[in-house]
């Protein structure tokens, strides 16, 4: 998917296959736990930042649970694609929450990142940077939000590749979805590799838990 000269219909038929995977594997749903924590501590507007949000389905999940709960909540999200941003537009119109959640264009491995956000999440997309680029992102992030970093991706184990075959072959029939999901499974790091990348990103106290389907999740509060 990150080939510019992707057909706009196989991109879209790849970023379908995400969004399922996202919610068979929890993705906003994690998200929107820590949101209710977030808002239960100062009782105020969650501002999150999605990183690498592609067509923005984890705000969209989000979304529709802070609509039925009164929690307040202003949800934007990031990505260098232009094709995943239009579709995540459309499809968070055609969902009637255009007015809780925003999308823009920003490349995220350069430069600072928006600051003012409570939560400043990413998902699925670390397995993708090499352990520098990783790191540097990492150490954007923490700096940039004003209380909390959530990160959610994959474990490079020989279950998380058998889960991920599994679940492409059901869930999609997406080629691009299907190779580069198991490419991603090789290219995702170690449960040691990732708490070192933490260190090393500047990320004090953070919590490294392992989750279902062969994700890790990272998450830190700043001090």
């Amino acid at each position: 998917m990150d080939d510019p000269g992707l057909d706009r219909g196989r991109h879209l038929e790849a970023l379908q296959a995400l969004e399922r995977i996202n919610w068979v594997s929890f993705g906003g749903l994690r998200v929107w736990h820590e949101v209710q924590r977030l808002y239960a501590e100062r009782n105020e507007t969650v501002r999150v930042l999605d990183v690498a949000c592609g067509g923005g389905d984890v705000l969209r999940d989000v979304a529709r649970r802070a609509a039925g709960s009164g929690i307040s909540v202003e949800l934007r999200g990031c990505d260098i694609s232009s094709v995943a941003l239009e579709e995540g537009r459309r499809t968070i119109g055609d969902a009637g929450l255009a007015d809780s959640v925003d999308l823009f264009k920003l490349d995220a491995l350069e430069g600072d990142l928006p600051e003012g956000y409570c939560l400043i999440t990413s998902s699925l997309f670390l397995h993708h940077l090499s352990r520098v680029d990783a790191v540097s992102l990492l150490n954007r992030m923490a700096a940039a939000t004003t209380r909390s970093v959530l990160i959610q991706d994959l474990r490079r184990t020989r279950l998380g590749y058998l889960f991920a075959w599994v679940g492409l072959h059901t869930l999609t029939r997406s080629d691009v979805a299907r190779t580069d999901g198991l490419r991603s499974v090789f290219g995702a790091f170690s449960m040691g590799e990732i708490r070192k990348i933490c260190e090393d990103a500047g990320l004090s106290g953070a919590k490294v838990d392992t989750g279902w389907p062969q994700r890790f999740t990272i998450r830190w509060r700043r001090p």
